[in-house]
């Protein structure tokens, strides 16, 4: 990022990009966040289900425990309820798991379900894996992240 605002604000390049363009642009790199923002929602495997989080610890950071809230809606936009939800995930290019066994302890109501035991041990590139059953249908949610 360094090297890019340096050859956009270098004043021997022609033409020259003016300073604030240049200053906007690099800003937006800056501002660009590597992991998973709360407002994405990712679609299950078979695309019966959508999912998002909210983690109670902003940003993630590495070797803290803490909690995530998942919001569950059918491919209509309606809440899942009482649904029976399992969260695991891990590092694929690293070959294990969560240091941790999250668990979903609460079930809070309009879709919404507490996962406690969170935690991220190294950076690098994570898949969290979240199993739905409704009763109904059955699938499962891949969230990627990069810490």
């Amino acid at each position: 990022l360094l090297q890019l605002s340096y050859w956009l604000l270098s004043r021997r390049r022609t033409p020259r990009i003016p300073t604030s363009i240049a200053l906007l642009f690099a800003g937006a790199l800056v501002a660009t966040d590597t992991f998973a923002d709360d407002a994405e929602t990712w679609v299950s495997d078979a695309g019966y289900f959508t999912v998002s989080f909210q983690s109670e610890l902003q940003p993630l950071a590495i070797n803290k425990i803490h909690s995530w809230v998942l919001q569950i809606e059918d491919s209509d936009g309606g809440a899942i309820v009482g649904a029976t939800v399992s969260v695991e995930g891990g590092m694929p290019e690293h070959n294990h798991g969560l240091p941790t066994a999250p668990e979903v302890t609460a079930t809070l109501g309009e879709g919404r379900y507490r996962v406690e035991g969170m935690r991220f041990h190294m950076r690098g590139y994570w898949e969290i894996r979240v199993s739905i059953d409704d009763g109904a249908r059955r699938d499962s949610v891949t969230i990627p992240l990069h810490l």
